[in-house]
């Protein structure tokens, strides 16, 4: 069925990122209204649906709107690229930092659809930050200084909570193989707006390859601290049904563990469309 979706049911939740679509279903897209969310996704950086309640065939099939799948190696899937985030409170989450999903990869996703199925009776929001507002907000001497840096991404490091527990080595010693440190731009120009983004984060970044240790944890910490300057962000309050997609280029984003209680999204992550 043909869908019509007026500029006015695009609604910006925050100066610099943030929109909720309505009166769309996203399992039944035509293309028209298709191109409407891919401006809106440019244009917001993440967008918000309610009500969607999407099977994980349909899910995937919107991802693959978008492009490719891409795995997650440390994260159990359904439909065969579906990611289950599952979190209860015998198996609470160990991650509430903020991050952009899987930079350590060569090419690290370009988007992520994200499904609220069980959530808390409170809590649990998820948190989003432009990273295009943090780059513009750098003084034109830090600027300088980050163009010309090349970050290290690890995958160990943003698991090592994980790595640590019994048997959780031998567990993820086959992801952790298999996705050695990689290296990108500490600041990159995002491929379809052309604009600029700072490109490090607090969960997967250990530091700079042109600066000494002291000088990298220096600056790694100062710009993460910028990274997360609350007036850059927006929050979302979850709904069963609820669906985010955000841009991975130019966010990051935090869940906010402040919930008790079940907790289950399903997620399919992007691949990369552009090298760097």
């Amino acid at each position: 069925m043909k869908q019509t979706l007026p500029t006015t049911d695009v609604t910006a939740l925050s100066p610099f990122l943030g929109a909720e679509l309505r009166s769309i279903s996203l399992a039944d897209l035509d293309d028209a209204t298709f191109s409407v969310v891919q401006q809106a996704l440019l244009d917001h950086l993440v967008i918000f649906f309610r009500d969607q309640h999407l099977a994980p065939r349909d899910q995937l099939a919107l991802a693959k709107r978008f492009g490719e799948a891409a795995l997650h190696p440390a994260y159990p899937v359904l439909e065969g690229a579906v990611t289950v985030l599952e979190h209860t409170e015998d198996k609470p989450t160990k991650i509430d930092t903020w991050h952009t999903d899987m930079t350590f990869q060569p090419r690290p996703p370009m988007g992520t659809v994200l499904q609220a199925v069980v959530v808390p009776s409170c809590g649990g929001d998820t948190m989003w930050s432009s990273m295009y507002a943090a780059y513009d907000a750098l003084s034109d001497p830090i600027k300088k200084l980050v163009d010309g840096l090349n970050a290290v991404h690890d995958f160990a490091h943003g698991f090592k909570e994980s790595l640590a527990e019994p048997g959780g080595r031998q567990r993820l010693q086959p992801a952790v193989q298999a996705n050695p440190p990689v290296t990108h731009p500490a600041v990159r120009t995002h491929p379809v707006t052309g604009r600029r983004a700072l490109f490090v984060n607090r969960l997967f970044t250990t530091g700079f390859v042109e600066l000494n240790r002291g000088e990298s944890d220096a600056l790694l910490a100062m710009l993460c601290d910028h990274c997360e300057t609350p007036e850059f962000s927006v929050r979302f309050a979850w709904q069963p049904g609820s669906v985010a997609i955000w841009d991975n280029r130019c966010t990051q984003h935090r869940p906010v563990n402040d919930y008790i209680g079940h907790r289950r999204l399903h997620r399919v992550t992007i691949q990369g469309d552009s090298p760097f």
